[in-house]
């Protein structure tokens, strides 16, 4: 099970392989490594792209479909909410949110749970008899609990959260004896949630809810993990970034949970790269992913289960900011090419929004909505992005943001086969020599170009 190969580098090529039983075959080439920038300025105006539009000076309209109800983050606005955990299908989310300061007085923290999927959403506080942590951490399940994760001297304690009435319920489910623990993102399933305990040697991976007796040890991997990323919708295979016990580049691999935590490579794009998986579309196999094979750290995208190369696309380097994938557009069966993917770009001037398909060769940048909680957010079926944000005039507020379009220009008279911008033609007319997922060793390099 390996994924995935390099074009525009100088690394040895993979492939991308399917890690289950649910295959998702290639969708059509998508552009080369040299694709169209879009706007490299900070965060632009109500529902407005940012900066110039494409290279060839046409800005985007503002009528591209933004709804988002707010503007760029001003000296002394108030900043964003605190990490908002939401469902595998944007139903409900999570956070620790703090309590009014009285004068004098310290901070408390507690959860709170904010319901997304109902005409209007709403936050309903969770506190009990004293505030919690600031390093406690909570996730949502699909049935409108939260559960929270908190340290008591050198165990890892978890508990139920629920609404009752006036007061909140609280369901103890035990605790792991250990130092550190992190939550991995919530399960498909919407009932499961696991925990990584990462050594240098080995790291082990528990189901803290959803289990019959408590928390579960359900595999130990050998070497130091991290990330945490799933590949199906039934909650079975989970992907890690995992660093050998004796040292060595990080590699993702896949850990199937119903064969006893068997481990089998994921990522293998050049031998002394870090190859990492960011984020993962069960239904069209888009992986997004980052790596240093081609030199240095960038951002890329593969196809699970595609013998076609990996993409770096110069879009997703912007001059000004750091692009991070949070959210693809669900429900592209077999077309990872046409997915919407969302992105937090983190720049001098904050952070805001992006957006990206593999097939286009620009990347849309939005203005975030006040509050927004940076990194948060979910698409619908139909290409509409959800934006939680929370002010003191709005608690609990999602802002909506329609995925723009990618029409490319037409060619200029004259012009290369690209239509004069200096991108790769795509592949799709010349199919690689290779029409099997095979792995790394065996794989043949399409196409060598140079990298910045």
């Amino acid at each position: 099970m390996t994924a995935c190969a390099i074009e525009g580098g100088t690394a040895g090529a993979a492939t991308a392989a399917d890690p289950g039983p649910e295959t998702a075959g290639p969708g059509p080439d998508g552009p080369g490594e040299a694709e169209e920038t879009g706007g490299r300025g900070g965060p632009g105006g109500l529902g407005e792209p940012v900066g110039a539009g494409e290279a060839g000076g046409a800005g985007e309209a503002g009528g591209a479909g933004g709804r988002a109800p707010g503007a760029p983050h001003a000296p002394g606005a108030p900043t964003a909410p605190d990490v908002l955990t939401l469902t595998a299908d944007g139903a409900y989310g999570a956070r620790l949110t703090a309590a009014p300061v009285p004068p004098g007085g310290q901070r408390a923290w507690y959860p709170e749970r904010w319901t997304l999927d109902g005409p209007e959403p709403y936050a309903v506080p969770l506190p009990l008899n004293q505030p919690e942590e600031p390093d406690a951490q909570v996730v949502p399940l699909a049935d409108g609990r939260v559960l929270i994760r908190r340290r008591v001297a050198d165990r890892q304690m978890f508990s139920l959260l629920y609404p009752t009435g006036p007061a909140t319920g609280e369901l103890a489910l035990g605790a792991v004896e250990c130092e550190g623990m992190v939550l991995l993102p919530p399960s498909p399933d919407g009932r499961s949630v696991y925990g990584l305990t990462a050594g240098d040697h080995s790291s082990l991976l528990w189901l803290v809810a959803g289990g019959s007796f408590g928390p579960e040890l359900v595999a130990e991997v050998p070497g130091h993990c991290s990330g945490g990323v799933w590949l199906d919708r039934a909650g079975r295979m989970l992907a890690l970034d995992r660093r050998p016990a004796g040292g060595g580049p990080v590699k993702a691999v896949a850990v199937d949970l119903e064969r006893n935590g068997e481990v089998t490579p994921l990522l293998q794009i050049a031998p002394a790269s870090d190859d990492r998986l960011l984020l993962a579309d069960p239904d069209s196999g888009l992986l997004l992913i980052r790596s240093n094979a081609p030199g240095h750290d960038r951002l890329g995208w593969g196809v699970l289960g595609s013998c076609l190369p990996v993409r770096f696309p110069e879009c997703l380097r912007p001059a000004d900011g750091a692009v991070t994938p949070f959210a693809v557009q669900p429900g592209q069966m077999l077309m990872p090419e046409s997915c919407a993917v969302a992105l937090r770009v983190d720049g001098p001037a904050g952070s805001w929004v992006g957006i990206w398909r593999p097939q286009g060769r620009r990347l849309h940048q939005f203005a975030a909505p006040e509050g927004w909680s940076a990194g948060a957010g979910f698409w619908t079926r139909d290409g509409v992005l959800h934006l939680p944000y929370a002010t003191p005039s709005t608690p609990c507020g999602v802002a909506l943001l329609d995925a723009p379009g990618d029409e490319e220009p037409p060619p200029e008279p004259g012009g290369t086969a690209d239509g004069g911008h200096g991108t790769e033609p795509s592949a799709a007319a010349a199919p690689p020599a290779v029409c099997k997922p095979v792995p790394l060793g065996q794989a043949p390099l399409h196409r060598v170009a140079s990298t910045d």
